[in-house]
């Protein structure tokens, strides 16, 4: 496994290969350094066997807008190079709904979802597909949820993409009624995902719980725990991922 760790909106580190590795590429892309760190950790070397994933750490900033731009910049910059990726993950810390995903937890999404994105009305809210025009959920690939989720113990379930943290027991009793068996909320996974769609590339969100969702309380909190989790996370990752290597070569984006 080749590790390179890149910067914001850096240009991509390292030289990039001009013909197919044996597995597969792997876009990583962290909200904040901590979260990247604590993904860097939890990599292994390879283990022989399997073909090792070629893996690319970005941090891309906080929340949707700057996810994707962040996100799709990385994946020219590949696709120019010669040497495009296979699968895009957003991971990092997130809140976790209660009690499905309990503090320190780990999620793996099978729908990452817009929130906030559409309109207030008197009756309540409509999500912008009921406007008549965009998208508010992309699907990661079933079998790679389900093979990530066997591996390193996570729920699966929906985790949603929010440009404001969710603060009250109101709002997150609403995300419930709206989004049924909603795991987890943050706020990047759908912008790294509609930048990855872009490009026709499978996308997964994997999510360590680090508060509950609802009223804020930092005597909750436990961010330390939550990134702990994300390295052990990663630390079984990688393997799936180069077992899956020929169902990630022929996956195609759904329409």
């Amino acid at each position: 496994m080749v590790v390179q760790v890149q910067e914001g909106l850096g240009r991509l580190t390292g030289t990039a290969p001009r013909t197919r590795l044996p597995g597969p590429r792997v876009l990583i892309a962290t909200a904040v350094p901590a979260e990247r760190d604590a993904v860097a950790s939890g990599l292994p070397d390879p283990s022989g066997g399997d073909p090792a994933p070629v893996v690319d750490l970005l941090v891309v900033g906080v929340g949707p807008a700057a996810a994707a731009a962040a996100t799709g910049r990385a994946l020219a910059l590949a696709a120019a190079a010669d040497a495009p990726y296979d699968l895009v993950v957003s991971a990092g810390i997130g809140g976790g709904f209660q009690p499905g995903a309990p503090v320190g937890s780990l999620v793996v999404a099978d729908a990452v979802t817009a929130a906030d994105l559409g309109a207030e009305t008197p009756d309540g809210f409509l999500p912008v597909t009921d406007l008549g025009f965009g998208r508010v959920t992309h699907l990661p690939p079933p079998a790679l949820v389900s093979a990530l989720a066997a591996a390193t113990g996570a729920a699966v379930g929906p985790v949603l993409t929010v440009s404001t943290v969710t603060g009250s027991a109101a709002r997150a009793d609403a995300l419930r009624e709206r989004h049924p068996g909603v795991l987890a909320e943050a706020m990047e996974g759908f912008g790294v995902a509609e930048a990855a769609a872009l490009y026709g590339l499978p996308v997964v969100e994997v999510r360590a719980v680090s508060n509950p969702v609802g009223p804020r309380d930092r005597d909750t909190w436990r961010i330390g725990a939550a990134l702990a989790a994300l390295t052990g996370a990663f630390g079984k990752f990688t393997p799936v991922l180069g077992k899956l290597a020929p169902a990630l070569e022929s996956w195609k984006r759904h329409d």
